[in-house]
């Protein structure tokens, strides 16, 4: 087994994936409880620290005991676990200059002196985020590979079998990261071999469901006819049966088809959603309201008043609700502080937007699951392409896309912005290959001449992205004449808007949603 310890990265639990998906053992563990196993426990055949968003020398820092170095045990440091491994042995860290995103990593030693480069080209694309960099290496320590602004980017001590990595490895866009890993579990002397097809066993799921929810109760479910609460709700119909009830809220702030959408999902299951319209009130609450924290937690509390409201109905005509279904994911649960030392991005409506007291219980099956791994439950499940492959959209909807106060006058011009952003990809014959795409009211204004008049409009941000679990993204290379007739038409088509930008930046450091 690996032990990986946890100081807060919003990509420790994909390390574990990974090392998973390559068929070793993993445990996820806190820095407080390293030291006792790697000292008693002959199971333990390596060690991972991870990232985090402290800095190691900032008073506090969650940190590691020193002894864990003394086992003999091999040791994989990933950026925050590098420069805290170089601090505790004699090395040097401070806050040098910040990188998120990708990076060229160059090869100094390779495979005939050091395992966990075999395989590995002499150079390689890594994804960086971090803003402190070792600046002097400890005792025993040789340089592997650096980029062009960090020297000591890949490092390690072949002797005590200790190595350290400023990029992740374990993010999508880093090139042949999973070979890193795979070598560094060949170096713990744990065997490797792909173990996905059966990763997920959706009896597992369903049992697991029917656990919690038990032989009575019934369950309903925010469903938005998106790919998350599409996947976890018809895994829980297939756990509980008609003991599920579908809820649509219909608030004004979803892509226009959605409710006809999610009709036809669940006709297909022989189920009736029920749809509650809260269109006019939605936009009350939302009045005046700028701050996107504020935002998300106005929706995530009004969302429970509507679902309590319905249950209580639900239970004056005999039924026993007592849950409520939320395709919550991965992603969605670090970036609301998931963990102890996690930093925490952004409230996602559903998780850090919930009130406080909640009269339903929560069932979140797919709450370990990343993006990529949802959209494969959902094909084991014999979910239609249609379905499964439809682009995210966040919970909150269109209300994060609207920089600033959320008016129906701004909806409107959001909804028809978006609707000829998805026309123009689809035309384009690209609409399929991309992960994401929408634009952004940025609450921001230029001037334009328009029919030789001025006019002083508000700016569109558009933002198309590459991506598959939500961890990491690139923004997508379109075509510059799809750009050119995407940018006219929103000019021309949508009132008041003066100018399209094309957002070019990569996660991290940004995150997919603006706000």
């Amino acid at each position: 087994m690996i032990f990986i310890v946890d100081f807060g990265s919003q990509t420790t639990h994909l390390i574990a994936r990974r090392i998973k998906e390559l068929g070793a053992e993993v445990k996820i563990v806190t820095s407080q409880e390293i030291l006792g196993p790697v000292q008693n426990d002959n199971h333990i055949k390596g060690i991972i620290l991870s990232g985090g968003p402290a800095s190691v020398y900032q008073k506090g820092a969650p940190a590691v005991d020193p002894k864990i170095f003394e086992q003999g045990i091999p040791i994989l440091g990933i950026c925050y676990g590098l420069q805290l491994m170089a601090r505790l042995l004699g090395g040097k860290v401070v806050s040098g200059r910040k990188e998120y995103g990708p990076a060229i990593i160059k090869f100094k030693i390779q495979n005939s002196k050091f395992k966990i480069t075999e395989d590995l080209p002499k150079s390689l694309v890594v994804w960086m985020s971090h803003g402190d960099e070792v600046v002097k290496l400890p005792k025993g320590f040789e340089t592997i590979g650096s980029t062009e602004h960090v020297p000591f980017a890949f490092v390690g001590n072949l002797k005590r079998k200790i190595f350290g990595l400023q990029f992740h490895p374990e993010v999508e866009h880093t090139q042949h990261g999973l070979q890193i890993l795979k070598n560094f579990i060949g170096i713990c002397d744990l065997e490797t071999g792909l173990k996905v097809q059966d990763k997920f066993k959706i009896q597992n799921l369903k049992f697991k469901i029917r656990e919690i929810v038990g032989e009575k109760e019934y369950v309903i479910g925010a469903v938005s006819g998106g790919v998350d609460s599409t996947v976890a709700a018809v895994l829980t119909a297939k756990a509980v049966g008609k003991r599920f009830i579908p809820i649509y809220v219909e608030n004004g702030l979803m892509r226009e088809g959605t409710k006809e959408h999610v009709k036809k999902i669940f006709a297909k299951f022989h189920s009736k959603p029920i749809v509650v319209n809260v269109v006019g009130e939605m936009v009350r609450r939302l009045k005046g309201v700028s701050d996107p924290e504020k935002k998300r937690k106005i929706i995530g509390s009004f969302y429970i008043e509507i679902f309590e409201r319905e249950m209580k109905k639900l239970i004056r005509s005999g039924k026993k609700v007592q849950f409520l279904l939320q395709g919550t994911i991965y992603s969605d649960v670090i970036e609301s502080k998931g963990t102890k030392h996690a930093s925490k991005i952004k409230s996602h409506h559903n998780v850090g937007g919930l009130p406080k007291k909640m009269k339903l219980k929560l069932l979140e099956p797919l709450r370990h699951f990343y993006k990529d791994e949802v959209r494969e439950i959902g094909k084991q499940l014999s979910l239609p392409d249609e379905f499964i492959h439809k682009q995210p959209f966040p919970g909150p909807g269109y209300a994060i896309r609207i920089r600033g106060e959320v008016t129906k006058e701004r909806l409107k011009k959001e909804k028809r912005a978006d609707r000829i952003v998805l026309e123009e990809l689809e035309k384009a014959g690209v609409l399929n290959s991309i992960f994401q795409s929408f634009p952004v009211l940025t609450g921001a204004y230029s001037t334009a001449v328009k029919g030789d008049g001025r006019l002083f409009g508000e700016v569109v941000a558009l933002r198309v992205l590459e991506s598959k679990d939500i961890m990491t993204s690139k923004w997508s290379r379109l075509p510059y004449e799809v750009l050119q007739r995407i940018s006219s038409r929103i000019v021309n088509e949508v009132p008041g808007i003066s100018r399209v930008v094309y957002d070019i930046t990569t996660k991290p450091p940004a995150t997919m949603e603006w706000e």
